[in-house]
């Protein structure tokens, strides 16, 4: 500390870049910023300050332009926390950590800072001026952390003083005009049997509702209005052979007799329209009864991400010890399975069966668009292409009325109302993306920045409730801005955040123009030392009493210190003969990457989402090693190919328009890590001297076999 304490504070004034828009809340100078990545104290001095968009640490390095990454986000800086991307912050009062929230009598000495991108970031304030402490600590807890009107976000401070030239639409299909959904019904051979409807022009149908949407042919527009759209099927996607995927708001299930009664005739007149027997056949499904509850999501979701949030190089190695079963009691991965699983379900119905299939969901806004969405991803390959999968986006969560604002909990208003609906989704979408990259034009890591870019309140995507709710914030004579009609930008605008270069990292190199059927997937090969991402292969239903491996105990033991292990046990959950059936046969085909897609869903192969997870921490990360050590060696063999396709144009005098895609030029490809473009080279990691009890059982087979569910991959960890 005494060092630290003689050391210079920078000398410059560095300020803040500022958004249009933004303004500056509160500062302090002489805070020290903390890398914990070895544990040590070391860190750096700098200013602190909060703005009414975002949290910002300024030191020496944030005047300069020398150390710029490759994969730079031009909203966000590397040191900057959004506002809406704080989850929570604690106080450090004599070595013992505290939730701040409201008020605070007493100011810490240290802050921490955990972030819903996963980041940490430890602020030392013990230098800093007694005064400087309190408005800064009150400033920050304020402004992210206590409710806040929908008027007052970012949003529409930064919507009502930058000048918006761009068009930001990029091919990307919104989905709020009657035309858009005409084409969608044409491009899907739908309208036959379906038709746009304009009932909800004015919303004098529902708010819930977008102004336009699709009905099956049949249902009047008296139908549509009765129950204020409640009851009604609305049409979603249409398969190649004719069935539709539909979704339908429930009515609500506590009602008087006399009420139920008249809703269920209602019901069974709707149901008559679909299905036809034995041409039109419906299958309905309660997604409520058949899937877990939002509260169940979010309670394991809160469970899982706890795994991340690591404060330092101990605390990570402490967790190692018994990461399969602190993994598998969160019961995140298994809720990923199940959505997975109901998802193929609806496919063979669809795919198979040729049967209607009607989603039935309370509000039909939650887990219908989770469902809707993998369908589709799984069923229809323009919804793997880029501007496809963002058409989906906006067709099944931005006009399907998702409550980003209530699910994201932007406005800190209720926390019974949050869940991470739309992060399951990209989860999900994850697996698929690593099981088969050819199918998809876009990465990973362009799944990874739109998950961030749900916390960025610069866009309006992610931060309505409804299409409703936009419109009625966006008009009247108040937010007439200089320029012109007041107008929101979209998350679709990458140009927003990223320059060319680093946009060339959400596209797939390697997307597979045709098809090309390919019976294997290469397995890569073992690395020095991984933490595992996905669970081993064991009953889904965990022992309340002895923890996860319950019987297999010494199976485990023995495959994990490098025995054979010869008996793999099947999922309790086990799915119907007619849904295997059609799994196992789809499995045992080559893959067509531009036909239908089901994932592997059994046991270990859903995995833990690694670049999302585990960007932030420098012991999962491997120097010169992972998927980014294959991408490089191939994005370098793309450049060859096209510098020599240059030399041979101009050799034939074919003058190039400049049409050729942008290629990120990977330096020193060795020394990135696997979690490159987040985590970037000078990232270094010591593991530190566990306590010797700890390693005195790692290292003791006997004991580890009596101990319950402290396991590791000591393949790994001990090599």
């Amino acid at each position: 500390p005494q060092e630290v304490h003689i050391k210079e504070p920078i000398e410059k004034e560095v300020n803040p870049h500022l958004l249009p828009g933004e303004t500056l809340l509160c500062e302090a100078s002489t805070v020290y910023k903390y890398i914990q990545e070895d544990g040590s104290n070391r860190g750096t001095y700098g200013k602190l300050v909060c703005t009414n968009f975002k949290i910002a640490f300024l030191d020496d390095d944030s005047a300069s332009d020398d150390n710029e990454p490759q994969f730079k986000n031009k909203i966000v800086g590397e040191n900057d926390i959004t506002l809406q991307c704080v989850d929570q912050i604690y106080g450090v009062y004599d070595e013992k950590k505290k939730l701040l929230t409201g008020q605070l009598r007493k100011y810490p000495e240290k802050l921490i800072i955990y972030c819903k991108d996963l980041r940490v970031f430890n602020f030392c304030l013990r230098y800093t001026k007694e005064e400087e402490v309190k408005r800064i600590v009150s400033g920050i807890v304020h402004h992210s952390q206590t409710p806040k009107l929908l008027k007052r976000l970012f949003l529409f401070s930064y919507a009502s003083a930058a000048p918006n030239n761009a068009d930001g639409r990029n091919q990307t299909v919104m989905f709020d005009t009657l035309e858009d959904w005409r084409d969608e019904l044409e491009r899907t051979r739908g309208n036959v049997k379906y038709k746009v409807v304009a009932t909800n022009e004015g919303y004098r149908v529902s708010e819930k509702l977008p102004l336009y949407f699709v009905v099956p042919i049949c249902v009047s527009e008296e139908n549509i209005l009765k129950y204020e759209g409640r009851g009604i099927p609305i049409w979603c996607w249409s398969c190649h052979n004719g069935a539709a995927l539909l979704k339908m708001s429930a009515f609500p299930k506590e009602q008087d007799d006399s009420t139920a009664q008249t809703q269920k005739a209602f019901l069974d007149g709707i149901y008559k329209t679909i299905s036809k027997p034995p041409y039109e056949l419906l299958k309905m499904d309660d997604l409520s009864s058949s899937l877990p509850s939002l509260q169940d999501i979010q309670t394991a979701y809160t469970r899982f991400k706890q795994l991340f949030l690591i404060d330092n190089s101990t605390d990570f190695w402490a967790t190692d010890v018994k990461w399969f079963s602190l993994l598998e009691s969160t019961n995140w991965l298994e809720i990923i399975r199940r959505v997975l699983k109901k998802a193929i379900e609806v496919v063979e119905c669809l795919e198979r069966q040729h049967t209607n299939v009607l989603l039935i969901e309370e509000s039909a806004t939650d887990l219908c668009c989770v469902i809707s969405s993998l369908v589709q991803v799984m069923m229809d390959s323009h919804s793997r292409t880029k501007s496809g999968f963002q058409s989906l986006i906006q067709k099944e969560w931005v006009a399907g009325g998702h409550c980003f604002l209530d699910r994201c909990n932007h406005l800190h208003k209720s926390d019974k109302e949050e869940a991470p609906i739309f992060l399951l989704l990209l989860n999900c979408i994850w697996q698929l993306v690593q099981q088969y990259p050819p199918a998809f034009e876009f990465t990973e890591t362009y799944l990874t920045v739109l998950s961030d870019s749900l916390y960025v309140p610069i866009f309006s995507t992610f931060f309505f409730n409804s299409q409703h709710q936009k419109d009625t914030n966006t008009s009247g004579e108040s937010l007439k801005t200089q320029s012109g009609p007041f107008r929101f930008l979209t998350v679709w605008d990458w140009s927003v955040q990223f320059d060319p270069k680093a946009q060339a990292f959400l596209n797939n190199p390697l997307y597979a123009e045709k098809p090309k059927p390919d019976k294997s997937q290469r397995k890569t090969a073992r690395f020095k030392h991984q933490r595992q991402l996905s669970l081993p292969l064991t009953q889904t239903k965990p022992s309340t009493k002895r923890g996860f491996f319950r019987e297999e105990t010494d199976h485990l033991i023995k495959n994990i210190l490098g025995k054979r292990f010869g008996k793999l046990i099947n999922s309790s959950d086990e799915p119907p003969n007619s849904f295997r059936e059609f799994y196992d046969s789809w499995h045992s085909k080559p893959v067509d990457y531009h036909g239908l897609l089901l994932p592997h869903i059994d046991g270990p192969e859903i995995k833990v989402w690694a670049q999302r997870y585990l960007r932030w921490i420098p012991e999962a990360q491997l120097h010169g090693g992972g998927t980014i050590a294959t991408a490089a060696k191939i994005l370098d063999l793309m450049e060859e190919v096209q510098s020599l396709q240059v030399k041979m144009d101009e050799e034939h005098s074919q003058a190039i328009s400049g049409n050729v895609h942008s290629i990120p030029v990977l330096r020193n490809s060795a020394r990135l890590s696997s979690l490159f473009p987040f985590a970037l080279l000078q990232r270094q990691s010591i593991k530190p001297a566990l306590p010797t009890s700890t390693w005195k059982d790692l290292e003791d087979e006997d004991d580890l076999v009596k101990r319950d569910d402290e396991f590791v991959d000591l393949s790994g960890d001990l090599s």
